[in-house]
């Protein structure tokens, strides 16, 4: 069995526009949450079991687009992985706020960002 697609985050230099964007398109609520400096999460009303969502501020440049966060059961193991089949870190281990894990991005072959969560 595959690993799932748990978080989806599209991350812009005009975070309100592109959020404004996909609230239109989709008809999904994103609320601005004041304790994550202009980052809100999304709710895309997909039902009980709906892949997470945030759209936010860009935290580097060439940050900005769409990053899938796949779960992982060990952090370290997927980004041992994922080097072994050619990619490099963008962004080390770090902790979630709120206890909600640990994730790290790594680059794909075509250098596209996907995201480990464990």
């Amino acid at each position: 069995m595959g690993q799932p697609v748990a978080f989806f985050e599209i991350t812009s230099t005009a975070p309100e526009k592109v959020r404004g964007f996909y609230t239109e398109l989709f008809g999904w609520s994103a609320e601005p949450d004041p304790d994550m400096d202009g980052y809100a999460m999304v709710d895309t009303g997909a039902g009980p079991d709906p892949i997470g969502g945030g759209i936010g501020p860009s935290q580097a440049p060439g940050d900005t687009g769409v990053k899938l966060y796949v779960r992982v059961d060990d952090l370290e193991a997927g980004l041992a992985r994922a080097s072994e089949l050619g990619a490099d870190t963008l962004a080390p281990p770090m902790e979630l706020p709120g206890g909600y894990g640990r994730i790290a991005v790594v680059s794909d072959p075509d250098g596209n960002p996907v995201g480990l969560w464990a």
